[in-house]
């Protein structure tokens, strides 16, 4: 089973400022249904805390860095760091997620496979290793 991993996507470097782009099926493994960013997390929080049952994720740090750990119910956990706003992590469905150590400044951009659906998120961690974990 794979966490997740880093794809790199197309940079445009120009002396007027960088541009990079993220079309769905082209760069992202999926079609875009959603896509939300979070921002001014305060120091020492965490985001995420949860699981999806079929959308997939891709989580960019467009903006400050922030770590992602992604864990498979069956004690196996990877963390990835990610800083560079043209690379982004590829999350799975089945996978419990958290977002830690946001630095000042950081955005944090997520394109979404699915619209949002309360029914498709596990939110409880006890819940989530029933499900995956053996």
């Amino acid at each position: 089973m794979n966490f997740g991993r880093i794809i790199d996507l197309s940079k445009h470097i120009d002396p007027r400022g960088n541009l990079t782009v993220a079309e769905g099926t082209a760069d992202v493994p999926f079609e875009i249904a959603r896509s939300y960013w979070v921002y001014d997390v305060p120091g020492g929080e965490s985001r995420g805390g949860h699981a999806h049952r079929k959308c997939l994720e891709f989580i960019v740090a467009v903006s400050g860095s922030f770590y992602v750990t992604l864990d498979d119910g069956n004690g196996r956990v990877e963390t990835f760091s990610l800083n560079h706003p043209w690379q982004g992590l590829l999350v799975e469905t089945g996978v419990w997620r958290t977002l830690d150590d946001f630095s000042s400044g950081a955005v944090c951009l997520v394109l979404a496979s699915e619209k949002f659906e309360e029914e498709d998120y596990i939110r409880e961690y006890d819940e989530f290793k029933k499900v995956y974990g053996k």
